[in-house]
Parts: structure tokens; C-alpha cells; sequence
């Protein structure tokens, strides 16, 4: 029975690993010759929540992770990439919370958002839903004074960057 628990877990662990680092671009076209005429992170439904300076803070550091990540696709006359954010979920202690069945730590910090093309009409051209999750150590220890602003540096960087995977250039 054990076993068995085991590859239910496993199941588990690579259903959410897919959902971290999507396989292909569903819905979103090439760009191909096109540049994007502008980048936009929306972070409403997160200060609607009440989450104000840490959602502030995403949003200058997700807007600066997709500018460098779109940098040779940026300044042109074509769509306008939105980042619509729907969810931060950072866990609120990091490190002693106990061991996965895989040798690691389950805490995680999650970034749940959609990623849209929008027109110069205002259209929405195509649409990509993306969830993030990285280790919540990822800002370092938990006691340090700084890692929490770290932890939201660093899912915003992996965020862009497989956004940037999931939209291709040609």
C-alpha cells in the first residue's frame, strides 16, 4: 500500500510541475516579426484583496523581469503584452514544515495569473493562463528581515521567464 501512495504523490508532484512549466504555448501565437508596442502588469484583483505594498512590489518587479525577459521583441507597432495577476500565495513560515516523500520540503510560494495580447483596438488577440511555484526559501532564511521581498524578486523572475518560454519570437 505504501507503494502505491507513493506513486499517487508522484502523480501529484508532476501535476503540478506541469502547471509550473507549461510544455507548449496554448494560446499563444508567434510572434514573429512583430514586436510588442508595450508591456503591462495588472495587479487589481490582488489590491482589491488587500495585499497593497506586496502587490506594488510584484508588479515593479514583474514589470521589470518581462521587460529584460521581451527586451528583443519590445518597441515595435504590435500587440500589447498584459499581465493580468489573479493570486500571491506566499507561505507564511519557510523551512521546518516537514518532508515530501521526494527529499524535499513542500513550501511553496504560488503566482497565478494570465497573460493576454491585447490589440491596438483593444481586442484580446490570445490569451495564456500561467501558475508559478517556487520554493519559499527562495528569498532565504525565514527570519531574515529582506527575504520575503526577495521571495516576491524571484517569483516574479520565474514567472517571466516562462512566460517568455511560452511566447515564442519566430
Amino acid at each position: 500500500m505504501r507503494s502505491l501512495t507513493r506513486w499517487a504523490g508522484l502523480g501529484g508532484l508532476l501535476g503540478l510541475l506541469s502547471l509550473a512549466a507549461p510544455a507548449s504555448a496554448e494560446g499563444l501565437p508567434s510572434l514573429g516579426a512583430e514586436r510588442l508596442s508595450g508591456i503591462r502588469v495588472d495587479v487589481g484583483p490582488l489590491l482589491a484583496r488587500g495585499d497593497g505594498p506586496r502587490a506594488q512590489a510584484l508588479q515593479a518587479d514583474l514589470t521589470e523581469a518581462l521587460r529584460s525577459e521581451f527586451a528583443d521583441v519590445s518597441g515595435g507597432r504590435g500587440p500589447t503584452l498584459v499581465v493580468r495577476l489573479r493570486a500571491l500565495s506566499m507561505n507564511p513560515y519557510v523551512g521546518n514544515q516537514g518532508r515530501s516523500g521526494f527529499g524535499g520540503s513542500m513550501d511553496s510560494d504560488y503566482l497565478d495569473g494570465e497573460a493576454l495580447l491585447v490589440g491596438r483596438r483593444g481586442e484580446v488577440l490570445a490569451r495564456h493562463p500561467q501558475l508559478s511555484v517556487v520554493p519559499a526559501s527562495s528569498g532565504g532564511a525565514w527570519y531574515d528581515p529582506g527575504s520575503e521581498r526577495r521571495r516576491v524578486t524571484a517569483i516574479a523572475a520565474h514567472y517571466a521567464g516562462w512566460l517568455r518560454r511560452a511566447l515564442p519570437s519566430n
